[in-house]
C-alpha cells in the first residue's frame, strides 16, 4: 500500500466533526499593474496595484452567484394576470346543466374557456436575493482581480475637463486607445466630467459607493483616475470593509454633579425675590377687599328715606330669647 499525499495547498483539519474534511488554503495575494496614461493618450509606465483588491484569485462560483443576484434585483417584477375572480362578467351561468351533451360550466369566466382568467398566472412579486456582505466584497475583488490580470485597467493622470464637453470626452477615450465599453470611476465630484461622459453610448459611469461586480464584468475596460485608484477594500461602499467610529466619551461625574448646585444656587435668589414681590400684591388685595365690602354711605336725601321705608329685619331668635330673659330679670329686681 502506498501512502497518499495532500497537495501543498490543502491542510488537513483536526476534530471530531471535520477530521476527515480537507481545507483548501487561499493563495496569497499578487502584485499587479496597471496602464498609466495621461488625457493625451500618452504612455506614462506602469502604476503598482494594491494586492488585497487586484491581486487575487478569482472566485468564479461566487462572482456568478453574485451577479446573478445583482440581476434578479434589478428586476421590476410588476408582471401580472387577472384570476377568474378578477375578470369581468361571468356571474350567471353559461349554459343549462343537463341535456346539451357538453361539460357542465358554472361561469363563462373559468381558466378553460375563452376570455376566462388565468391558472397559476404571475402576479407582481419581488425578485431580491439575500447575499452576504462578504460574497459581495469578494466578488467585486474577484471582478477587479480578473480585470488587473488580464491587462484592462487603465489609470488617468487627469481627465481635464473644466466644463461639460461631450466631444472632448470622446476624443479622450478615443486617445486612451479603449476600444469597447468602458466603465469610468469617478470622483463624487466630479459632475462635469459625469455629464461628459454620459451621452457615449460606449461609456457608463459609476462611483465607490455605486460601484458592483456586474459593472466590472461586463465592461472590457476599466478607467481610474489618480483619485480614485482604490488602494485597500475599505474605500469602497458601506458593503465593504470599514472602521467602526469612535465610541462616544462621557463627560466626568464631577461636572455633572456641579452642574445641578450651581443651577440650585442660581434659583435660591430668583425663589427669594419671588415670594418678597408676592408679600406686597397680597396685602393689596386684601385692603382692595375690605373696601369693596364696606357699605357705601348714604347721605342724599333719597337714600334716607329708602331706607326708612324698608322694613326693619328681624333679630335672630338667639338674640330674641337673650331680650327677654333680661327683661324679665329686670321686672323681679
Amino acid at each position: 500500500m502506498t501512502a497518499t499525499s495532500t497537495p501543498p495547498d490543502v491542510t488537513e483539519r483536526t476534530g471530531s466533526i471535520l477530521g476527515h474534511t480537507m481545507k483548501k488554503d487561499r493563495p496569497a495575494p499578487v502584485q499587479r499593474t496597471g496602464l498609466k496614461r495621461n488625457a493625451a493618450g500618452h504612455d506614462l509606465g506602469t502604476v503598482d496595484l494594491e494586492p488585497t483588491v487586484f491581486g487575487l484569485t478569482p472566485n468564479r462560483a461566487v462572482l456568478h452567484q453574485v451577479v446573478t443576484a445583482q440581476l434578479a434585483g434589478i428586476r421590476s417584477g410588476s408582471q401580472s394576470t387577472k384570476t377568474r375572480a378578477e375578470v369581468r362578467g361571468g356571474g350567471a351561468k353559461p349554459f343549462r346543466q343537463k341535456g346539451t351533451g357538453r361539460a357542465r360550466q358554472g361561469s363563462s369566466r373559468s381558466p378553460s374557456m375563452s376570455g376566462g382568467g388565468v391558472a397559476l398566472g404571475p402576479k407582481p412579486r419581488s425578485y431580491e436575493q439575500h447575499t452576504p456582505k462578504k460574497m459581495i466584497r469578494l466578488a467585486l475583488l474577484s471582478a477587479l482581480s480578473d480585470m488587473a490580470e488580464t491587462e484592462r485597467v487603465v489609470v488617468l493622470t487627469d481627465w481635464e475637463i473644466e466644463e461639460p464637453d461631450t466631444r472632448a470626452a470622446a476624443v479622450t477615450l478615443k486617445k486612451l486607445r479603449v476600444d469597447g465599453s468602458v466603465l469610468c470611476v469617478l470622483a463624487n465630484d466630479e459632475i462635469d466630467i459625469a455629464l461628459s461622459l454620459r451621452n457615449i453610448p460606449e461609456a457608463s459611469i459609476t462611483t465607490h459607493a455605486e460601484l458592483s461586480a456586474h459593472d466590472v464584468v461586463r465592461a472590457d475596460w476599466i478607467v481610474f483616475s489618480e483619485r480614485t485608484l482604490p488602494a485597500s477594500p475599505s474605500d469602497f461602499s458601506g458593503t465593504h470593509v470599514r472602521e467602526a467610529p469612535p465610541a462616544p466619551t462621557k463627560p466626568a461625574k464631577p461636572e455633572a454633579d456641579a452642574a445641578p448646585a450651581a443651577k440650585a444656587e442660581k434659583a435660591a435668589p430668583a425663589k427669594k425675590a419671588a415670594k418678597a414681590t408676592k408679600a406686597p400684591k397680597a396685602a393689596a388685595t386684601d385692603v382692595d377687599a375690605e373696601t369693596e365690602t364696606e357699605a357705601p354711605e348714604t347721605d342724599t336725601p333719597e337714600a334716607e328715606t329708602e331706607a326708612a321705608e324698608k322694613p326693619a329685619k328681624k333679630a335672630p331668635a338667639r338674640k330674641a330669647r337673650a331680650a327677654k330673659k333680661a327683661k324679665e330679670g329686670d321686672a323681679d329686681a
